[in-house]
């Protein structure tokens, strides 16, 4: 069984869109767990319609860590709720993934919307990077497949991380774990967090984020302004 861990802080206008993104697919052996940190909106009504498992949940990385402590499958896929799978996307993945003897994986990404120039950004600053400097220096972000007992041998994530948790987990399990970055297919996100806050801006911070973890370590105070689930009311329609 795959367990599909998703945290959630009101998503009423995107978690839809991913859940039906995975009840479309052809691969039905999952279960989805739904780590909400107190939605006032219509995210958990939403979610009982897909008959996911709801629990209690906080920040994302322990709306994750939460998820996994319930979870019964022996592959984890950590998802974020403003993200959207591709046709034949478990097929495409777990093929890959067993094919590549992996043990955790990361995947590319593409905005769900925007111009094309959005997309090639996307591919310039991300894509094209993780995959150059996918054996000295992994990247996970968004989307991550992992084994569930690594996942618990690397005790989960680090609660105490601010942002950039999610590329501290897949480097640290690089460290005793054959990791890899799925190439079949890429996951669909939102760009609402480079809208609202600007693309120049948001691209300068992660770029920052990036060189603070290689040169000073984990980012571990509010240096970065990091919040969850203020993007909604920002969101087009």
């Amino acid at each position: 069984m795959l367990s599909i861990i998703v945290p959630t802080l009101n998503e009423e206008k995107y978690l839809p869109l991913l859940l039906a993104s995975i009840k479309d697919q052809d691969f039905k052996d999952y279960e989805i767990i739904l780590a909400d940190a107190g939605s006032k909106d219509k995210t958990l009504e939403i979610a009982g319609r897909y008959d996911c498992r709801i629990i209690p949940g906080g920040l994302p990385s322990k709306g994750r860590n939460e998820g996994a402590k319930v979870a019964r499958g022996d592959l984890l896929l950590f998802l974020d709720a403003d993200s959207i799978l591709p046709p034949d996307f478990f097929g495409k993945t777990l093929k890959e993934f067993e094919e590549k003897k992996l043990d955790f994986a990361s995947f590319g990404l593409l905005p769900i919307e925007g111009a094309k120039i959005h997309k090639l950004a996307f591919n310039m600053f991300y894509n094209w990077y993780i995959y150059a400097v996918e054996k000295i220096l992994p990247h996970a972000a968004m989307g991550i497949l992992a084994r569930r007992d690594l996942f618990l041998k690397l005790n989960g994530y680090d609660e105490t991380i601010k942002l950039a948790e999610d590329h501290d987990l897949g480097r640290r399990a690089q460290k005793i774990a054959n990791y890899g970055i799925i190439k079949s297919v890429k996951i669909n996100v939102s760009d609402r967090r480079f809208r609202k806050d600007g693309w120049i801006k948001t691209t300068i911070k992660y770029i920052l984020c990036e060189l603070h973890m290689i040169f000073i370590g984990p980012v571990r105070s509010d240096i970065f302004n990091y919040e969850f689930g203020h993007y909604k009311d920002k969101t087009k329609n």
